[in-house]
């Protein structure tokens, strides 16, 4: 089972020396385009103390759970129907290799004309966003897992389901997380272009009406919940990874 890097200071180092450089250079250049850490951080207790950022936060966070959530339940049924039948492999992977490319922001003129500008086209693009890799994922991992493990279930009597929910899928599992821990960050960059681009509400609307306004420092205080929010759900998958296939790594390998 992997070990998770330890933290020590070295760590925070770069990160205090980043804020340290922002506060000075922001204090020293004088400028409503450069504020100082100080400023955005008192905004960002203001957003907070009205219900502004919790409301546009809360607003882009559903949006993300729920096109993020089907669209991982889809990309791996989909993927593992590929991965365990050759059939729906040759159907399905021509279709996928033709679409994934597209960028995933690609799709928003078309779906604006079929959905409109509402809440459904957010949650489809994070949907299309979130699919497609974990599809992919999905498949890749199915397909690298040794013949002979298979083999050996087989030969000891293992049922199809056993062996795929025993052998394939824990071995799958590290592809498998890999593609959803990428695409939880990828998400929140979809949801907040999206929100810019057609949608009144959430944090991409919030980052769009600062730049109205001229407001570099509630610009700052959304891009900063953002990273936040991406690393985030980063850390929750690499938590979920462990706990989900520690046991199973440990009874395959």
């Amino acid at each position: 089972m992997k070990r998770r890097p330890k933290v020590n200071a070295l760590s925070f180092i770069p990160i205090g020396v980043f804020l340290l450089a922002w506060e000075i250079l922001g204090h020293y250049s004088q400028t409503p385009l450069f504020p100082p850490l100080s400023k955005v951080v008192v905004q960002f207790f203001n957003l907070l103390e009205n219900g502004t950022l919790l409301k546009s936060l809360g607003a882009s966070f559903t949006r993300v759970f729920i096109g993020y959530t089907l669209g991982c339940l889809a990309g791996i049924f989909i993927g593992a129907l590929m991965g365990v039948s050759r059939a729906v492999e040759y159907s399905l992977r021509p279709l996928i290799s033709i679409l994934f490319p597209i960028p995933t922001l690609g799709w928003l003129p078309l779906l604006m004309l079929w959905i409109g500008i509402n809440e459904a086209l957010p949650v489809v693009l994070i949907f299309i966003c979130a699919f497609f890799p974990v599809a992919y994922n999905t498949l890749t991992g199915i397909k690298e897992v040794k013949k002979e493990y298979i083999k050996t279930a087989r030969t000891l009597g293992a049922s199809s389901w056993y062996i795929f929910w025993h052998v394939i899928l824990p071995m799958a599992s590290p592809n498998i997380f890999t593609g959803l821990r990428l695409e939880a960050g990828m998400v929140w960059r979809t949801v907040i272009a999206a929100e810019m681009f057609a949608i009144p509400t959430g944090i991409g609307a919030l980052l769009i009406n600062g730049e109205t306004l001229i407001r570099v420092d509630i610009i700052m205080v959304c891009l900063v919940v953002l990273s936040l929010m991406c690393f985030f759900f980063e850390q929750v998958f690499l938590w979920l990874e462990n706990k989900a296939t520690g046991s199973w790594r440990e009874r395959c390998l």
